[in-house]
């Protein structure tokens, strides 16, 4: 049985093409057997106000960004249209808030214009001289430093921010590792890891198994179980079409041999 992509973009996402659309999604999604799609729009801030903690900080922007906000008249509408063209897919609404603890006051008003199904919480930037950096600008730097600052930022985002539901791609700079994501070695951050998974645990909320990042070993979400861990998402972070629900197999069988199985129905996340 295959779990539903909880993880997908589309053209309403800055970073995708127009080309990628709502129902090219579905398409494959049902064609694949899933039961569930939630598209999960970056949600992205180079502007923020005064209560978000961003400015606290005193970030002032983000460097070299692309970011735009999410078109929801259009986000809505088209999703309208899927729901109706494909009565036996379930489809979720859905945001990637990136760096919400950074910007809690900016999401929630996002959220109280426009509330969604999923929310996905995610870490792609780190602050350096009062700018916001994607990680794989820093990493060449220092990659190791990078990587255990990242990790320490992920648990600070998930004890100062209650508003995502399952934490994505737990350890995003490695696809970006120099000389190649083989080289990476998760072991050698396994206490930083499990730092994230108590955290996470704590709160009770799910960690993704993000097939488009180098696919998380099963001794991984062993240490997210180990700590605590109850639930673990599935999500292509397809931002091709063609993406969604890919090597879904395969992160079954790395998710069974941590100790996780499917929930009360097709519909729901694994658990313990």
């Amino acid at each position: 049985m295959r779990p539903p992509d909880n993880h997908v973009h589309t053209g309403w996402s800055w970073d995708t093409p127009s080309s990628v659309t709502m129902a090219r999604a579905c398409e494959k999604a049902v064609a694949l057997g899933l039961p569930a799609i939630a598209f999960t729009e970056h949600l992205d801030f180079t502007v923020w106000g005064p209560d978000d903690r961003a400015t606290t900080l005193g970030l002032v922007d983000r460097h070299a960004s692309r970011h735009q906000p999410i078109d929801t008249e259009g986000y809505w509408a088209e999703l309208a249209e899927v729901r109706e063209r494909f009565p036996e897919l379930r489809i979720w609404s859905g945001i990637e808030a990136g760096e919400p603890h950074l910007f809690s006051a900016s999401v929630a008003a996002h959220l109280h214009d426009a509330p969604v199904d999923r929310v996905l919480g995610s870490l792609h930037s780190l602050s350096s001289g009062g700018r916001l950096y994607g990680v794989g600008q820093l990493l060449y730097q220092d990659a190791d430093g990078t990587m255990r600052r990242y990790l320490a930022e992920v648990v600070d985002m998930v004890e100062s921010s209650d508003v995502f539901q399952v934490l994505a791609h737990v350890d995003f700079p490695r696809r970006y590792w120099p000389g190649g994501s083989h080289r990476y070695v998760e072991k050698d951050y396994e206490e930083e890891y499990r730092a994230v998974f108590r955290a996470l645990a704590r709160t009770g909320r799910a960690l993704e198994v993000n097939t488009s990042s180098p696919l998380a070993s099963a001794d991984q979400v062993r240490w997210f179980r180990e700590e605590g861990g109850e639930a673990v998402s599935f999500g292509s972070d397809a931002h091709q079409s063609a993406a969604v629900g890919q090597r879904f197999d395969l992160a079954v069988d790395v998710v069974e041999a941590a100790g996780f199985r499917p929930g009360r129905d097709r519909f729901d996340l694994w658990h313990r």
